[in-house]
């Protein structure tokens, strides 16, 4: 079965306006390392509700699970004059299709987070939100492109180790879509998360943000322990990604509090 041709036209939207407890912030440093995965190492992560939005990739099909370090910079309210605050933070999501309503979105196994305003997702709202402390060592030459991407992250629930770099000679690989801008549809935009709250519930938030501009990168290092201790990518196997992309800086609406089903 071909995968669908995605334009983003057809998911481009204006922004619904902020109101109440919605924040905005910028993310620096922003990567997507992606992995192309047996679907069956998911069967017990994922509710029934999803499904898998797998591709065809080297005559199997796998689904596609992205780790997404950042840095929020002027984290803030969307509303109202607040102060800012920056974070470091990295996102494990599944990219899954909502069977009850149709729309591609993520499935968050999990995120780590810099910052003591970690009590307010993980404790108010029971996010799977976890501690950590990062570093990010990040250098960039004249035309923007990173001479040096270096993130480590030290958390009990996910320690993590990246090195990344770019050049001129970094090619697109999408290879399981019809077309390039297919490929940066379903990986820069899904607009849905869902996750399993620390209570077991289902809980689900929304952003918004324009179209994403990541350009190719090439990894040289990476040690994600969460991967392998789910039993979904090695360590061997996390240093061959499906595909590797940096932006050095976008910005996101995040519409709280969260959904909670």
């Amino acid at each position: 079965m071909l995968f669908p041709q995605l334009k983003f036209q057809e998911f481009l939207h204006p922004r619904p306006k902020p109101k109440g407890i919605d924040v905005q912030c910028k993310l620096q440093h922003f990567a997507l390392i992606t992995y192309a995965i047996d679907p069956i190492r998911f069967k017990d992560l994922i509710p029934e509700r999803f499904q898998l939005d797998t591709i065809h990739y080297q005559g199997e099909e796998k689904a596609l699970m992205s780790v997404v370090p950042f840095i929020d910079v002027d984290f803030t309210s969307a509303v109202f004059p607040f102060p800012k605050f920056t974070m470091g933070q990295t996102n494990y999501r599944v990219y899954v299709i909502d069977q009850e309503i149709k729309e591609r979105c993520v499935w968050f196994i999990g995120t780590t987070l810099d910052s003591w305003t970690l009590i307010v997702p993980r404790y108010f709202w029971q996010l799977p939100w976890h501690a950590a402390v990062f570093e990010f060592d990040c250098q960039q030459d004249e035309y923007g492109l990173y001479k040096q991407y270096k993130m480590r992250t030290e958390s009990e629930w996910a320690n993590a180790e990246l090195h990344l770099n770019q050049s001129t000679e970094d090619t697109w690989k999408y290879e399981g879509f019809p077309d390039l801008e297919s490929y940066q549809v379903f990986l820069t935009h899904p607009l849905a998360g869902f996750y399993h709250r620390r209570d077991g519930k289902l809980g689900s938030y929304r952003v918004w943000h324009d179209r994403l501009k990541p350009q190719p990168a090439k990894l040289q290092h990476a040690r994600f322990e969460l991967l392998e201790r789910l039993n979904l990518v090695s360590f061997e196997d996390q240093l061959n990604p499906y595909s590797v992309l940096i932006e050095p800086m976008n910005e996101f609406t995040i519409y709280l509090p969260p959904q909670t089903f």
